[in-house]
Protein backbone atom coordinates (compact mmCIF):
# COMPACT_ATOMS: atom_id res chain seq x y z
CA UNK A 1 0.00 0.00 0.00
CA UNK A 2 1.90 2.93 -1.22
CA UNK A 3 -0.74 5.37 0.99
CA UNK A 4 0.82 6.14 4.61
CA UNK A 5 -2.68 7.27 5.28
CA UNK A 6 -6.82 6.51 3.78
CA UNK A 7 -9.53 9.12 5.71
CA UNK A 8 -12.99 7.90 4.49
CA UNK A 9 -16.42 10.41 4.06
CA UNK A 10 -19.01 9.11 6.73
CA UNK A 11 -22.40 9.13 5.30
CA UNK A 12 -22.99 6.80 2.65
CA UNK A 13 -19.09 5.60 2.69
CA UNK A 14 -18.94 3.83 5.60
CA UNK A 15 -22.63 3.84 6.71
CA UNK A 16 -26.04 3.90 5.56
CA UNK A 17 -27.78 6.66 7.76
CA UNK A 18 -30.29 7.62 5.30
CA UNK A 19 -33.17 6.60 7.12
CA UNK A 20 -32.64 8.39 9.99
CA UNK A 21 -31.43 11.45 8.38
CA UNK A 22 -34.77 11.07 5.98
CA UNK A 23 -36.76 11.27 9.20
CA UNK A 24 -34.73 14.04 11.29
CA UNK A 25 -35.16 16.27 8.54
CA UNK A 26 -38.75 15.42 7.77
CA UNK A 27 -39.45 15.79 11.73
CA UNK A 28 -37.84 18.93 11.21
CA UNK A 29 -39.43 20.43 8.33
CA UNK A 30 -42.83 19.51 9.76
CA UNK A 31 -42.07 21.01 13.02
CA UNK A 32 -41.86 24.43 11.08
CA UNK A 33 -44.62 24.17 8.96
CA UNK A 34 -42.63 23.90 5.86
CA UNK A 35 -44.19 21.87 2.81
CA UNK A 36 -42.92 17.88 3.13
CA UNK A 37 -40.24 17.29 0.47
CA UNK A 38 -39.77 13.32 -0.86
CA UNK A 39 -37.49 10.84 0.36
CA UNK A 40 -34.94 11.51 -2.77
CA UNK A 41 -34.95 15.32 -2.02
CA UNK A 42 -33.69 14.79 1.09
CA UNK A 43 -31.49 11.96 0.33
CA UNK A 44 -29.85 13.90 -2.46
CA UNK A 45 -28.66 16.67 0.21
CA UNK A 46 -26.71 14.13 2.12
CA UNK A 47 -22.98 15.35 2.57
CA UNK A 48 -23.78 19.15 2.57
CA UNK A 49 -24.08 20.80 6.20
CA UNK A 50 -27.12 21.39 7.88
CA UNK A 51 -27.81 24.71 7.00
CA UNK A 52 -27.22 24.29 3.54
CA UNK A 53 -29.71 21.32 3.49
CA UNK A 54 -31.98 23.27 5.19
CA UNK A 55 -31.84 26.28 2.39
CA UNK A 56 -32.46 23.29 0.14
CA UNK A 57 -35.18 21.93 1.74
CA UNK A 58 -37.28 24.99 2.86
CA UNK A 59 -36.14 27.18 -0.42
CA UNK A 60 -35.23 30.18 1.13
CA UNK A 61 -31.56 31.35 1.01
CA UNK A 62 -30.19 32.08 4.38
CA UNK A 63 -32.69 30.84 6.47
CA UNK A 64 -33.38 32.81 9.23
CA UNK A 65 -35.23 29.85 11.02
CA UNK A 66 -31.80 27.38 10.04
CA UNK A 67 -30.13 28.08 13.54
CA UNK A 68 -33.71 26.80 15.37
CA UNK A 69 -34.37 24.42 12.69
CA UNK A 70 -30.72 22.75 13.58
CA UNK A 71 -31.98 22.49 17.53
CA UNK A 72 -34.42 20.56 16.15
CA UNK A 73 -33.13 18.27 14.04
CA UNK A 74 -29.99 17.63 16.49
CA UNK A 75 -32.33 16.51 19.42
CA UNK A 76 -34.52 14.33 16.82
CA UNK A 77 -31.13 12.59 15.74
CA UNK A 78 -29.82 12.16 19.29
CA UNK A 79 -33.09 9.72 19.93
CA UNK A 80 -32.72 8.09 16.61
CA UNK A 81 -29.23 8.57 14.42
CA UNK A 82 -26.78 6.07 16.41
CA UNK A 83 -29.52 3.28 16.34
CA UNK A 84 -31.01 3.77 13.15
CA UNK A 85 -27.33 4.08 10.87
CA UNK A 86 -26.65 0.59 9.05
CA UNK A 87 -22.62 0.26 8.95
CA UNK A 88 -21.92 -1.74 5.31
CA UNK A 89 -20.55 -5.08 5.92
CA UNK A 90 -17.37 -4.27 4.57
CA UNK A 91 -16.52 -1.49 6.75
CA UNK A 92 -14.71 -3.06 9.92
CA UNK A 93 -12.64 -5.36 7.63
CA UNK A 94 -11.68 -2.69 5.87
CA UNK A 95 -10.67 -0.36 8.07
CA UNK A 96 -9.39 -3.36 10.06
CA UNK A 97 -7.33 -4.62 7.28
CA UNK A 98 -5.79 -1.16 6.88
CA UNK A 99 -5.02 -0.85 10.12
CA UNK A 100 -2.85 -4.62 9.65
CA UNK A 101 -1.36 -2.81 6.96
CA UNK A 102 0.32 -0.25 8.92
CA UNK A 103 -2.30 2.12 7.23
CA UNK A 104 -3.48 5.18 9.59
CA UNK A 105 -7.05 5.68 8.84
CA UNK A 106 -9.50 8.92 9.19
CA UNK A 107 -12.91 10.01 9.09
CA UNK A 108 -13.90 13.90 7.80
CA UNK A 109 -16.92 14.38 7.61
CA UNK A 110 -20.05 17.04 7.50
CA UNK A 111 -21.00 14.55 10.78
CA UNK A 112 -20.44 15.85 14.15
CA UNK A 113 -17.55 13.75 15.38
CA UNK A 114 -19.63 12.42 18.90
CA UNK A 115 -21.98 11.29 16.37
CA UNK A 116 -19.76 9.39 14.81
CA UNK A 117 -18.02 8.46 18.05
CA UNK A 118 -21.38 7.41 19.27
CA UNK A 119 -22.49 5.62 16.57
CA UNK A 120 -19.13 3.27 16.32
CA UNK A 121 -19.36 2.12 20.00
CA UNK A 122 -23.14 1.76 19.85
CA UNK A 123 -22.52 -1.17 16.98
CA UNK A 124 -19.13 -2.04 17.89
CA UNK A 125 -17.85 -1.04 20.84
CA UNK A 126 -14.58 0.52 19.75
CA UNK A 127 -13.84 3.61 17.45
CA UNK A 128 -11.66 1.89 14.60
CA UNK A 129 -9.96 4.33 13.39
CA UNK A 130 -7.08 6.81 14.15
CA UNK A 131 -8.41 10.29 13.63
CA UNK A 132 -12.13 11.89 13.17
CA UNK A 133 -12.50 15.18 11.86
CA UNK A 134 -16.12 16.15 12.50
CA UNK A 135 -17.76 19.65 10.76
CA UNK A 136 -16.96 21.83 14.00
CA UNK A 137 -13.36 20.24 14.08
CA UNK A 138 -12.50 22.26 10.69
CA UNK A 139 -12.25 26.02 9.96
CA UNK A 140 -14.55 25.96 6.58
CA UNK A 141 -16.74 22.68 5.49
CA UNK A 142 -16.19 20.31 2.60
CA UNK A 143 -15.44 20.71 -0.27
CA UNK A 144 -12.58 23.29 1.57
CA UNK A 145 -9.55 21.32 2.36
CA UNK A 146 -9.02 22.31 5.51
CA UNK A 147 -10.83 19.10 7.17
CA UNK A 148 -8.79 16.80 4.87
CA UNK A 149 -5.43 18.79 5.44
CA UNK A 150 -6.23 18.74 9.59
CA UNK A 151 -6.38 14.86 9.48
CA UNK A 152 -3.17 14.47 7.14
CA UNK A 153 -1.39 16.29 9.59
CA UNK A 154 -2.35 14.73 12.60
CA UNK A 155 -2.07 11.13 11.19
CA UNK A 156 1.44 12.07 10.29
CA UNK A 157 1.56 11.86 6.34
CA UNK A 158 1.62 14.62 3.74
CA UNK A 159 -0.89 15.28 1.78
CA UNK A 160 0.39 12.93 -1.63
CA UNK A 161 0.75 10.36 0.49
CA UNK A 162 -3.14 10.20 1.57
CA UNK A 163 -6.49 8.51 -0.08
CA UNK A 164 -9.82 10.04 0.78
CA UNK A 165 -12.40 7.63 -0.07
CA UNK A 166 -16.23 9.41 -0.51
CA UNK A 167 -19.14 8.82 -2.37
CA UNK A 168 -20.21 11.94 -3.68
CA UNK A 169 -18.86 14.98 -5.61
CA UNK A 170 -18.50 17.03 -2.34
CA UNK A 171 -15.82 14.54 -1.35
CA UNK A 172 -14.34 14.51 -4.86
CA UNK A 173 -13.76 18.52 -4.86
CA UNK A 174 -12.25 18.35 -1.26
CA UNK A 175 -9.82 15.78 -2.15
CA UNK A 176 -8.71 17.74 -5.41
CA UNK A 177 -8.57 21.09 -3.51
CA UNK A 178 -6.42 19.22 -1.25
CA UNK A 179 -4.05 17.36 -3.33
CA UNK A 180 -5.01 13.73 -2.04
CA UNK A 181 -5.65 11.47 -4.31
CA UNK A 182 -9.63 10.51 -4.44
CA UNK A 183 -11.24 6.99 -4.52
CA UNK A 184 -14.51 7.00 -5.55
CA UNK A 185 -18.03 4.28 -3.93
CA UNK A 186 -21.15 4.72 -5.87
CA UNK A 187 -23.19 4.62 -2.54
CA UNK A 188 -24.21 7.78 -2.33
CA UNK A 189 -25.97 9.61 -5.34
CA UNK A 190 -23.65 10.26 -7.49
CA UNK A 191 -22.91 8.51 -10.63
CA UNK A 192 -19.73 6.75 -12.30
CA UNK A 193 -20.38 9.18 -15.10
CA UNK A 194 -20.28 11.95 -12.32
CA UNK A 195 -17.18 10.96 -10.75
CA UNK A 196 -15.51 10.78 -14.13
CA UNK A 197 -15.26 14.48 -14.49
CA UNK A 198 -12.75 14.34 -11.20
CA UNK A 199 -9.25 12.86 -10.56
CA UNK A 200 -9.35 9.64 -9.37
CA UNK A 201 -7.67 6.47 -8.91
CA UNK A 202 -10.67 3.88 -9.18
CA UNK A 203 -14.72 4.25 -8.50
CA UNK A 204 -15.98 1.56 -7.20
CA UNK A 205 -19.33 -0.04 -6.31
CA UNK A 206 -18.71 -1.00 -2.21
CA UNK A 207 -16.03 -0.99 -0.21
CA UNK A 208 -15.78 -4.78 -0.63
CA UNK A 209 -14.42 -3.84 -4.34
CA UNK A 210 -12.53 -0.75 -3.11
CA UNK A 211 -10.81 -3.04 -0.41
CA UNK A 212 -9.58 -5.78 -3.68
CA UNK A 213 -8.49 -2.73 -5.57
CA UNK A 214 -5.68 -2.03 -2.51
CA UNK A 215 -5.23 -5.34 -2.64
CA UNK A 216 -3.97 -5.35 -5.93
CA UNK A 217 -2.09 -1.97 -5.85
CA UNK A 218 -0.48 -3.20 -3.05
Amino acid sequence: MRYKAVVFDFDLTLADSSGAIIQCYKHTLSHFGYPPRSDKEIFDTIGKTLMDSFDILTGIKDNPEREEMRRVYVAKADEVMAADTVFYPDTLPMLDSLRDMGVKTGIVSSKMKYRIEETFMLHFGRIPVDEIIGLHDMPAPKPEPDGLLIAAERLGAEKGDVLYVGDSFIDAETARNAGADFAAVTTGSTSDSEFEDYPHICICGSLGELRKHFENIG
